[in-house]
C-alpha cells in the first residue's frame, strides 16, 4: 500500500461510527505500512462537479466513439477529470459509508456518477465493456442500524453491498473487502458497543 485514498461518505463527523472504525482502520495501515500517503476525500464538504446537460453531452460523445471531449467541453470536465485522477492515483481505496434507506447516501451515487466515465475509467470493446481500474484493492466500512447478514430474514433488504461490488467491478476492481458493522441500533446501546468492539478488532487483524 502506497496511496490510499479515504472516501469519506458520513456527514456526521466525530459523531459517526463509521468514521470511528474507519479510525481504525487507518490506524492499522499506518502500522502496516508507515510509508503509506493517506488522502482523505470528504464528500459531504468537498465540491462535488454538478452534472447537467452540456457534461454529459461529452459523456454520451465518448460512449458513442469519439476519442477525445471537444474544444468546448473540456473546461466544464476538468474537475471531472481532477476528480477521475485523484480516484486513479491510489492503489487502495477506503470507502467509509453508512446504509441509508437499505442503500447508500446520495453523495456517493454522485461521486459514482462523476468518476465513472467512458475512456477514463472504462471502456467498450468488441468483447464488452472493460473496466480501466484494475489492479487497486478496495475496503468499506459500513455500519447498519439493523442486521441485514447473509442469515438475517433481511438480508435481501441490503442493496448496498451488492451495489457497490457490481459497480466497482464494472470499472474492474474486483479485490473488495466488506466491513459490515450491524446492528448498530436495533439491538440496543449494549449490543451496539459489542459489534462496534469486534468489528474494531477484525480490522486491526486484517493483513491490508
Amino acid at each position: 500500500m502506497n496511496k490510499l485514498l479515504h472516501i469519506i461518505a458520513s456527514p456526521r463527523g466525530a459523531a459517526s461510527r463509521t468514521l470511528g472504525l474507519a479510525s481504525v482502520f487507518i490506524e492499522t495501515a499506518k502500522k502496516q505500512y508507515p510509508q503509506v500517503v493517506i488522502d482523505e476525500l470528504n464528500l459531504f464538504t468537498e465540491k462535488l462537479p454538478d452534472l447537467f446537460a452540456e457534461t454529459i453531452k461529452g459523456k454520451y460523445l465518448l460512449m458513442g466513439g469519439a476519442d477525445s471531449l471537444p474544444d468546448e467541453l473540456k473546461p466544464l470536465w476538468r474537475d471531472i477529470e481532477n476528480h477521475i485522477n485523484r480516484f486513479l492515483a491510489a492503489d487502495t481505496i477506503l470507502i467509509s459509508v453508512p446504509m441509508w434507506n437499505f442503500g447508500i447516501p446520495y453523495i456517493l451515487k454522485h461521486y459514482i456518477d462523476v468518476i465513472f466515465q467512458p475512456r477514463y475509467l472504462f471502456k467498450y470493446t468488441a468483447d464488452g465493456p472493460v473496466g480501466l481500474a484494475a489492479g487497486r484493492k478496495m475496503f468499506v466500512i459500513t455500519t447498519r442500524g439493523g442486521d441485514y447478514g447473509p442469515q438475517s430474514p433481511f438480508h435481501s433488504y441490503d442493496l448496498q453491498e451488492p451495489y457497490i461490488r457490481n459497480a466497482f467491478g464494472f470499472v474492474g476492481i474486483s479485490d473488495i473487502k466488506f466491513i459490515n458493522a450491524q446492528p448498530m441500533d436495533a439491538g440496543g446501546p449494549d449490543v451496539m458497543k459489542q459489534k462496534f468492539a469486534e468489528m474494531s478488532d477484525e480490522i486491526r487483524s486484517l493483513k491490508l
